[in-house]
């Protein structure tokens, strides 16, 4: 019978990584390793393999299915606070603006503008579209007549794998399921 993971070219047979608790050592961005780091932590005896795809890489006196799953063998204690990047900030905010709830042509904005004395830390910046950014200009969310939809507070990790729950990647391969604690309806 025939198996879609044997015509599958490797480069397309990433491992869902967890910690040694099996536990995603990410949801958001999903903590994935590209086959070639895989195999090598397997050689390396640094991680377990969970589940493998049918997909085979040999060499002259072995093969080896490539690993679709991988668990540390040691723990990797996860960061309390993530760093302060755009990304992390969009997720924080659901990726939507905290003036309108548009959820498109998002940019950041300083709560208290810089030219007011304004930081750019986590409880002085949101994600807002370009228009409400624009319209907002200069002033606080109070001069402009702006109130936030939320408190800009700094999230921990926890917060951010919560919120990465809510957007599932557009590829799960089908031994990932176990693992992973999305409410997904995905089908191909």
């Amino acid at each position: 019978m025939f198996h879609p993971d044997l015509m599958r070219h490797p480069d397309g047979c990433p491992a869902l990584v967890l910690n040694a608790d099996y536990t995603p050592l990410s949801y958001y961005p999903l903590s994935v390793w590209p086959w070639q780091t895989a195999v090598k932590a397997v050689f390396l005896d640094r991680v377990d393999i969970v589940a493998t795809y049918e997909r085979e890489v040999r060499s002259a006196n072995f093969a080896l299915k490539l690993p679709s799953v991988i668990a540390l063998k040691q723990f990797v204690r996860p960061s309390q606070f993530p760093a302060f990047t755009r990304f992390n900030l969009f997720l924080r905010d659901k990726f939507t603006c905290q003036y309108c709830g548009k959820l498109r042509d998002l940019t950041f904005d300083h709560v208290v503008p810089r030219a007011q004395g304004g930081r750019t830390t986590w409880e002085n910046v949101v994600t807002a579209c370009s228009p409400c950014n624009l319209k907002k200009g200069g002033r606080t969310p109070k001069q402009a007549a702006m109130p936030l939809h939320i408190e800009a507070i700094r999230p921990t990790n926890w917060h951010l794998q919560e919120h990465g729950r809510s957007f599932p990647p557009n590829y799960l391969h089908d031994t990932w399921h176990d693992w992973l604690y999305w409410d997904i309806e995905l089908e191909a």
